[in-house]
């Protein structure tokens, strides 16, 4: 198989997973915050890095390595201006964690604070929708592949 595919493969596992598991925390995850109970909180929130950054950071490192490498190795089918879009999604999902999602989360392992929950709340839609986007740019990337690939 050739390597433009097998890393659009790759790209397209990370990304499908972090769609999914970005779906869980949105409907799932984060509302339940306000669950834990405000003496608990603190130890929760800093367990709560912590193991999120086990599950989700190998597969966001894979997704934004294999994004830009797809710029240099552009698989069968698909195109530039498709692989660059990926790219911006993934710079924009990126930049909203580090600005926005880390710091609430920094500023709830000192304490619940019901503002700053449902700011990661509101904010982490952008991610929520982001993901879902750049999930089904890499569909559409997958499926170009194949057409490509049955036609030739």
């Amino acid at each position: 198989m050739e390597f433009s595919v097998l890393l659009l493969l790759t790209n397209a596992i990370a990304t499908l997973y972090m769609t999914g598991l970005i779906w869980m925390v949105q409907i799932v995850h984060y509302p339940l915050f306000a669950e834990v109970g405000l003496e608990q909180f603190p130890q929760y929130a800093r367990k709560h890095q912590f193991l999120t950054s086990i599950v989700v950071g190998p597969p966001m490192l894979t997704e934004a390595f294999s994004s830009v490498l797809l710029a240099w190795y552009i698989p069968p089918g698909a195109s530039l201006s498709i692989v660059i879009t990926g790219i911006f999604i993934v710079i924009t999902i990126w930049a909203s964690t580090a600005l926005i999602q880390v710091p609430c989360h920094e500023k709830l392992e000192e304490g619940f604070t019901k503002s700053i929950h449902k700011r990661l709340v509101l904010s982490n839609w952008f991610r929520t929708v982001a993901w879902t986007a750049r999930g089904a740019l890499v569909i559409w990337m997958l499926t170009l592949v194949i057409t490509d690939i049955s036609i030739n």
